[in-house]
């Protein structure tokens, strides 16, 4: 699987993204991680491991503690191939904005004409 695919595919799961917005705010252990859910330790565990494989996340050692840390590397790549997908919506709000307008000013203009 390209790196995209998994990015994505360990972003569709809500309790590793919301491991992701914890470790957002700085580094954890598994046992900080666990403690907003309602799962066993090795249940979360599973869950960093995907994020680890997906490169968004990283353990370190220190001591007998091993936090875990965001990497934010591969979001980047996903916020690049929405950017082309936001482009494209952007240009058709701006088209529907256009023609709203135009509806708007011939209601304008009939009201007027009565």
């Amino acid at each position: 699987m390209d790196e995209l695919s998994t990015t994505l595919s360990a972003l569709a799961d809500p309790t590793r993204r919301a491991i992701l917005a914890r470790l957002a705010h700085g580094e954890a252990t598994v046992n900080e991680l666990a403690a907003p859910f309602d799962m066993s330790l090795p249940a979360v565990s599973k869950h960093l491991k995907v994020l680890e494989r997906a490169k968004l996340v990283s353990r370190s050692r220190n001591a007998q503690w091993r936090p875990c840390r965001l990497e934010a590397a591969p979001l980047e790549q996903v916020d690049d191939w929405l950017g082309e997908y936001r482009a494209l919506w952007e240009k058709r709000l701006d088209r529907l904005e256009e023609y709203i307008a135009t509806l708007d000013s011939r209601t304008g203009q009939k009201e007027e004409a009565k």
